[in-house]
């Protein structure tokens, strides 16, 4: 059974910047929850769009957040996975939307108005491979434009 390696921030920043599809944790209520969200890499922080009544709308950006991506070999029993954690933030400066919505406009998949943005900005970036023989960096995700 292979042994984890812990990867650098380095690393784990440029598998973050790939974008697609990752899942943000928060606490409600009534306890945990994961939720799957489109995301893009903005800066420092992780961007993602989401309606103003779901859980992330209401709860996300008004407490710290953890969110993780991964890529799984099954074939070759390796992968890697990042956590990022930090506080949910509101986007609301209209220079900033901008520059996201022309740069990197996180897509959801998810039918519904999607206008509320929130970011992570990271105060802790973790990381680790599974796996001989390979770079994690070797085969990150690959973002898809939406037509």
């Amino acid at each position: 059974m292979p042994e984890p390696r812990a990867m650098n921030e380095g690393e784990c920043r440029r598998l973050l910047a790939a974008g697609g599809v990752g899942r943000v944790a928060l606490t409600a209520p009534d306890g945990p929850h994961i939720v799957p969200v489109n995301y893009a890499l903005h800066g420092e922080a992780i961007v993602f769009r989401t309606t103003p009544n779901s859980l992330l709308g209401a709860l996300g950006w008004t407490q710290r957040l953890a969110f993780e991506v991964d890529h799984v070999d099954h074939e070759r029993w390796r992968g890697w996975s990042v956590v990022a954690v930090g506080p949910g933030e509101l986007v609301e400066d209209a220079e900033e939307l901008t520059t996201i919505r022309t740069f990197w406009d996180p897509r959801p998949w998810a039918g519904g108005n999607r206008l509320v943005y929130i970011q992570i900005r990271w105060d802790r970036l973790t990381g680790r491979m599974l796996g001989h023989g390979w770079q994690p960096t070797d085969e990150p995700p690959v973002r898809h434009r939406a037509p």
